[in-house]
């Protein structure tokens, strides 16, 4: 849903913030194998090719990080965003916070709602996104009220500020296990571009033969005893490790730089 409208010629500078759900985990690139795509990549290739039909064109940075909590997002990475002056910021985090057992809701929406507000007088549109519905993921399932107290935080933040949202809560694409990668943690190339689309949408425009929640196919069935052998074998790969570094602080993030720190013409 968008609480704004496009401008007339398209949006000239946008600036994508977050996690590493914006990094693009894991949407590999088929041209640069080493790096992440992701929804905000697709987004913002589909955002330039609207800006060119109408006599104008886009740059695009992004300057997200896998493992970053929303004190990151709206302190270093915001200050970098406003630097560049964009028309259009994405901001979305909050979801490596809400895992942790004392995640304060309350300080984690005014945190966001603080970054708008710095956006939004400093002239930009901003495109927020509420969390997915996490009823059947494992481990995370557990928050599920974490997500939907959230979620309703960051559509009355909309309201109040005219920003765009990505309603990825009300996705049915998104509870289909298909939608995402082998970690069950982060979407793959089809989930990033459903988002993509879904953004798209919210930003007011029409995408082309394309719905972000076409239904799919029925999924094949599975028998129990190899879902159990899936099952292990997944937390072994993803799961152990995952839990290990934030029993030590450790961050999957650590040390990387954002991958498109500098606004350029989308690839």
């Amino acid at each position: 849903m968008s609480f704004l409208t496009p401008p007339e010629q398209g949006w000239r500078r946008y600036v994508a913030i977050g996690d590493s759900f914006t990094e693009g985990m894991n949407d590999v690139d088929p041209q640069r194998p080493e790096q992440f795509r992701g929804w905000a990549d697709r987004l913002a290739a589909m955002l330039d090719e609207a800006a060119r039909e109408r006599g104008g064109s886009l740059d695009y940075a992004n300057l997200a990080i896998r493992g970053r909590k929303l004190d990151d997002i709206v302190g270093r990475q915001l200050d970098h965003a406003l630097e560049l002056e964009p028309d259009l910021v994405s901001i979305v985090g909050g979801g490596n916070d809400i895992l942790r057992p004392r995640a304060d809701l309350g300080a984690l929406a005014a945190q966001l709602e603080d970054a708008v507000v710095r956006l939004r007088e400093s002239g930009a549109d901003v495109l927020l996104a509420t969390p997915t519905d996490p009823k059947d993921a494992p481990v995370i399932r557990a928050v599920r009220g974490r997500h939907a107290m959230f979620a309703a935080s960051i559509w009355s933040i909309a309201r109040r500020h005219g920003c765009a949202v990505i309603d990825q809560w009300g996705m049915h694409a998104l509870k289909d296990w298909r939608s995402w990668s082998e970690d069950r943690l982060h979407m793959n190339s089809d989930g990033h571009r459903r988002v993509a689309l879904a953004a798209y949408t919210a930003l007011g425009y029409s995408p082309v033969d394309a719905d972000p929640d076409a239904p799919r196919s029925p999924a094949p069935s599975i028998a129990r005893s190899q879902q159990w052998r899936n099952d292990r074998e997944w937390a072994t790969v993803h799961l152990r490790p995952w839990v290990g570094r934030r029993l030590t602080g450790r961050s999957s993030g650590d040390g990387r730089p954002p991958k498109r720190p500098l606004l350029t013409p989308p690839e």
